[in-house]
């Protein structure tokens, strides 16, 4: 990926968590392959879904140009993080984990959540410029992605509206379902959402594979954007790395220029 200084790149991908009985597909079969991904690729941001400690220790070990926020201290067996790993380059000014509940700063689920959903927020500086990245992982159904939404809208009225955004993870919803529409600025129940923009334009790009290589799954990976940013290219990464998928989900990028 392109890093010119007014230049900026993400990647996102659901890590598929590493206490998840996958046989040959299992983390010790494919932490190297992930690794390389983020090497060769060389993105400005990172961000993983679904990621048990160990997991967050092997790539804070093995990438050692990138700092990290999102990993809970302390934290259940067999919690999730979502995780932003950000260049040592970029200054982090502030950071916030946060739930995507009506408590959303005590470990909680609401709006039927199947599980206690969160995000991390990061307010960053690049280069002089602030920018702000989220990275977030949604429930299943409809009412736990709408409240999610909303708390995410809640939680960035603490920042300026002139500060970029870039929105990035697991969605577990499609472009037709309302959390989506709601997110890209279509009014729902009366109500307008954040009028993020999308990176990818019709038809959307599968990003479930479940390890066979061949979308399984509609385009549930979003990377959305909005304020002072301009969209350079994105792109779903289908191919292995050396024969080995890095995860369930085909990583997908995104650069931007200032």
């Amino acid at each position: 990926m392109a890093r010119e200084m007014n230049h900026i790149s993400v990647l996102s991908l659901n890590l598929r968590f590493g206490l998840a009985d996958d046989g040959p597909n299992g983390w010790d079969h494919r932490k190297q392959s992930v690794v390389r991904l983020f090497r060769e690729n060389k993105p400005d941001f990172i961000a993983t879904q679904e990621a048990n400690d160990f997991q967050v220790d092997f790539l804070g070990q093995n990438l050692p140009e990138y700092m990290y926020i999102g990993k809970r201290h302390p934290a259940p067996k067999f919690w999730q993080d979502n995780i932003l790993l950000y260049r040592k380059t970029i200054v982090c000014e502030d950071s916030v984990h946060f739930f995507l509940s009506e408590t959303p700063h005590t470990p909680s689920r609401s709006f039927s959540s199947s599980f206690p959903r969160q995000a991390t927020l990061g307010l960053f500086k690049v280069n002089g410029r602030r920018l702000i990245c989220i990275n977030t992982h949604f429930d299943f159904e409809n009412p736990a992605q709408m409240g999610a939404a909303r708390v995410i809208k809640e939680q960035l009225g603490s920042y300026s509206d002139e500060i970029p955004i870039i929105l990035m993870g697991d969605f577990n919803a499609t472009p037709e379902s309302p959390c989506y529409q709601w997110l890209t600025g279509q009014e729902i129940d009366g109500k307008v959402g954040l009028c993020f923009s999308e990176t990818f334009k019709p038809p959307y790009p599968g990003t479930l594979h479940r390890f066979t290589g061949k979308p399984a799954g509609g385009y549930i990976d979003w990377i959305l954007f909005r304020g002072p940013l301009r969209l350079g290219r994105c792109n779903v990464l289908q191919e292995p790395i050396e024969q080995v998928h890095p995860s369930d989900h085909f990583p997908v990028v995104a650069d931007f220029e200032f």
